[in-house]
């Protein structure tokens, strides 16, 4: 069965790809998931004005995360946290903390595009990932601190 995608599928195709796919597949997943739509002419043509819509959205939503890439280049973020013997911290930096400080120097960032590799749950200088559209990352900086009491 001839399927047209609505969304990325890992494994299947991107967004506006026509795939064939098992009957079964279509009918019981992807469909009533609204995943994908049936590859009729209608739906084809339909296909190439939704496009035409999908790729001024995405430039615009490229440029925008260009934008905010600049913006999270130069920041350092220094965070102080309690800490253990040989540098270990009470707990772990997480992703909420990150958008936080990055908001609170202006830059507004979802938590959900922080990339922590591993859990930060050691003083020191550490290099955080922030995926802000499919080809754009910029490396950020964190710096942990021990917190004076």
């Amino acid at each position: 069965m001839k399927v047209i995608l609505t969304d990325d599928i890992k494994g299947l195709g991107q967004r506006g790809d026509v795939v064939n796919v098992a009957a079964g597949y279509a009918r019981n997943f992807l469909l009533p998931k609204e995943l994908a739509y049936t590859a009729t002419p209608g739906n084809l043509k339909r296909l190439e004005q939704e496009r035409k819509r999908y790729d001024a959205r995405m430039t615009k939503e490229h440029d925008a995360a260009l934008e905010i890439a600049r913006a999270i280049e130069g920041i350092r973020i220094v965070l102080h946290k309690r800490a253990g013997e040989h540098d270990a911290l009470y707990g772990t930096v997480t992703s909420t903390e990150l958008a936080e400080s990055l908001e609170a120097k202006g830059v507004k960032v979802d938590k959900r595009r922080i990339e922590l590799e591993e859990p930060i749950k050691r003083l020191g200088e550490h290099t955080v990932h922030v995926k802000l559209f499919k080809d754009v990352t910029v490396g950020l900086t964190v710096h942990v601190q021990a917190l004076v009491v």
